[in-house]
């Protein structure tokens, strides 16, 4: 009988459960966020025009200060549909034409092979530049003082990886390029464009553009290390990367904006050309507007931002005219302390959807703790190599050199995979890994030492030492 009753308590628990109402966006960013390893989110929620904020958490680990809707985050790559949208009011003004040659605007570029890409294609991402070159930057130790313009001028020398509207690749050069292209058109600085065209029109007075001075109070990114997050302390903002990635928001005004995309109406923008930026920009670039990702199954247009320490995620839902911008102070681990799932959830509550998690990270877990572990192996294998000295000196004949040797061809392979391949893999450099995984980088550079330091230690224990007596 206490089997049955026990059986019958855990049937009602699971009927209760099931008639429980809908989980709330808040109620899931706080069960979300301690796993995420975030200190803090805020999101906008759009239906109909009517725009709601919320906030959890804090702008910096360990601080006193609350995180609200209104404090302002660098919305990363979000920031690419606001020099879509500059260049279209300038495409309306007759000043641009879409599908006119670069070299026409920027006399950098004019009688070069890279002249010869189109606006249009600059603004899909089929100009044909690639994802390593626009991450090329994350080299540069100091781009601050850079102007956009004296950076364009070098890009303008670069050849583009593929040929123009042939193929899609996403690059952060497009994005740049464009807010030249911007200063040119217009005789303002980016920055002095967007605020006084964009922002200032759709009353986001809590937002403002990367203009190379300090930041001030805003959102703290923190960066993954080893199994925790650390603050990236905000230093001067870059005019470089303004246009592509370099626009502050808080969730407020990224509600604010979403709902201006979505109203239908002739405001910053004709509502025609709103339409136009969430269509197909061309065959090539199907899954991709004008600044903007597209989902032809969902119906949706959406644009995921990711900066060292902070990542964003802005989605529209035109036919049913919502929206949702969910800004997190927190870049998402390996497997561990991941903000994907934060992100996500919170966007599909939003929109009524049903939302069951990303499922299992083993192998991101798995690949992670390998590379992490693998220092310690090395050095572990330099004390057995030690203690194993008479075996290794023993070794002859062929198949005793190969035993050897082989160790060291395989550790120069792994050291290229660690420091070439896996950074590419990325969409960069090492440098670029460094920025948004340091834990992750610093522990492949770590192996990449260690694996050849053990390989030729194996080598010198082997060769037996000569004493010569006088």
């Amino acid at each position: 009988m206490r089997l049955v009753f026990a059986l019958i308590a855990v049937l009602l628990a699971f009927g209760l459960k099931a008639n429980e109402p809908p989980q709330t966006v808040e109620e899931f960013a706080r069960a979300e966020l301690p796993s995420s390893g975030a200190p803090g989110v805020a999101w906008a929620i759009v239906d109909s025009g009517d725009v709601r904020a919320g906030a959890i958490g804090k702008p910096v680990a360990g601080g006193e200060n609350v995180l609200s809707p209104d404090t302002p985050f660098v919305i990363g790559s979000i920031s690419k549909s606001f020099t879509a949208l500059a260049i279209m009011q300038l495409v309306e003004a007759g000043v641009l034409d879409l599908d006119a040659k670069i070299g026409g605007y920027l006399a950098s570029f004019a009688q070069r092979p890279s002249g010869e890409i189109t606006i249009r294609q600059l603004l899909s991402h089929t100009s044909g530049y690639s994802t390593v070159q626009g991450n090329s930057t994350h080299q540069d130790r100091d781009v601050t003082d850079v102007k956009l313009s004296a950076h364009v001028d070098a890009v303008a020398l670069w050849e583009p990886a593929y040929r123009p509207g042939t193929r899609w690749e996403y690059s952060n050069t497009n994005y740049r390029v464009l807010g030249a292209v911007i200063e040119a058109a217009s005789g303002m600085d980016y920055a002095g464009y967007v605020s006084e065209r964009i922002l200032e029109p759709i009353g986001m007075t809590n937002s403002f553009v990367s203009d190379g001075r300090d930041p001030g109070a805003v959102a703290v990114g923190h960066r993954p290390w080893f199994g925790g997050k650390r603050a990236n302390r905000p230093g001067r903002t870059e005019l470089v990367s303004a246009p592509a990635g370099g626009v502050f928001a808080s969730a407020n005004d990224l509600g604010r904006y979403l709902a201006m995309m979505l109203n239908g109406e002739d405001d910053v923008v004709r509502a025609s050309t709103k339409s136009l930026m969430l269509q197909p920009a061309s065959e090539v670039s199907s899954f991709y507007g004008l600044g903007w990702f597209l989902d032809a199954e969902a119906w949706t247009a959406s644009h995921g931002g990711l900066v060292p320490g902070t990542e964003t995620l802005a989605t529209l839902v035109p036919a049913e005219n919502k929206g949702v911008a969910v800004l997190v102070n927190a870049n998402g681990g390996i497997g561990f302390g991941e903000t994907l799932q934060l992100r996500n959830g919170i966007t599909a509550i939003a929109l009524g959807e049903d939302y069951s998690g990303e499922g299992s990270r083993l192998w991101q877990r798995t690949a992670y703790l390998s590379v992490v572990v693998l220092p310690f192996f090395f050095l572990l294998s330099i004390v057995v190599a030690w203690w194993g000295r008479e075996t290794l000196r023993a070794k002859s004949g062929g198949f005793g050199l190969f035993s050897l040797w082989f160790p060291v061809i395989a550790m120069a392979a792994m050291t290229t995979v660690l420091l070439v391949v896996i950074p590419r893999a990325f969409g960069g450099s090492l440098a670029t890994l460094l920025l948004y995984q340091p834990d992750f980088a610093w522990a492949m550079i770590a192996a990449a030492v260690s694996g050849p330091m053990w390989a030729l230690f194996r080598l010198v224990v082997a060769s037996p030492w000569k004493t010569t007596h006088v």
